[in-house]
């Protein structure tokens, strides 16, 4: 039996493998990657290397053994998520494998925007394989924010059309420690975890901090959605993207990625990393 990480030489899934290498030797763990060359650090670790790709269902057919514990991280692809989580899925279901955890999004089928569909999809499909399995529905990463830093501080401006809304976000590492306390703790299976930060910001919050800490003026510009859209495809976002990304600051709007249930912190024994801290770090280099 290994532990076994999908997508591993992603952002989400390098952290998680770090976290896991913490608390299990190296030959314990396996990861499932589409790239055999860029896995090819984990594999001097003594890491098992199992190459595969979600778009070939066939590939899959070797990439997971019976009672294996495997995290299906979500597809980085939207639009193709759901075939792609699918095939792994049943790949999963056909090798037996004793725990299938996927990184899907907070709210679950309460989540009513465009970029939680797939997700609600795959978690269902997960539910009719009859697979043990553990749901880490994650909110928004202080990254989605902080990856911007360096525009926000030539423009002096955080743009968003979410209003007033509060989003309770946390660090990406944050949410691949619980990934891994789920993997390789007991009590996880057939349960559901909604995952945010301990504390929920605004954006106008968001760029006084910004401002606070690197000692520039930064604003909020609040937009309608009409104008954020163009502004996002005016700094070269793809439409279909740039929609997503407006329906999401919507959805925060109405409070859905604002929930401060506690899950996160509890699953990683501490307290969530403040988006304040996030911001330092980049600013610091």
């Amino acid at each position: 039996m290994s532990i076994v990480v999908t997508g591993a030489t992603g952002s989400l899934g390098r952290l998680v493998v770090e976290e896991l290498l913490a608390k299990v030797p190296a030959d314990r763990l396996a990861v499932v990657v589409r790239n055999e060359a860029k896995a090819a650090d984990l594999a001097a670790r003594g890491i098992e290397v199992r190459v595969a790709d979600y778009d070939d269902p066939a590939s899959l057919a070797g990439a997971f053994r019976a009672g294996d514990r495997v995290l299906l991280i979500s597809g980085s692809e939207v639009g193709r998520r759901v075939p792609q989580h699918t095939a792994v899925i049943k790949a999963a279901e056909a090798a037996g494998v004793a725990q299938l955890a996927y990184t899907g999004i907070l709210g679950g089928p309460e989540a009513d925007f465009e970029l939680a569909a797939e997700h609600k999809v795959t978690e269902q499909a997960i539910l009719d394989s009859g697979l043990p399995h553990t749901f880490l529905r994650n909110g928004w990463y202080h990254e989605n924010y902080t990856a911007q830093l360096a525009s926000v501080l030539e423009h002096g401006a955080v743009l968003g059309s979410a209003g007033e809304g509060r989003i309770a976000s946390a660090a990406r590492a944050d949410y691949a420690a619980a990934a891994a306390e789920v993997l390789t703790g007991e009590g996880h299976l057939n349960r559901v975890y909604e995952l945010s930060g301990d504390t929920a910001w605004s954006l106008a919050e968001y760029a006084a901090e910004v401002a606070r800490q690197s000692g520039r003026e930064v604003a909020y510009a609040a937009l309608p959605a009409d104008a954020h859209l163009a502004a996002l495809t005016g700094a070269g976002v793809p439409e279909g993207f740039a929609a997503i990304l407006v329906d999401v600051d919507a959805a925060i709007s109405r409070g859905r990625l604002a929930g401060t249930g506690g899950d996160l912190a509890r699953l990683i024994g501490r307290p969530t990393t403040p988006v304040a801290d996030a911001i330092g770090a980049v600013l610091a280099g």
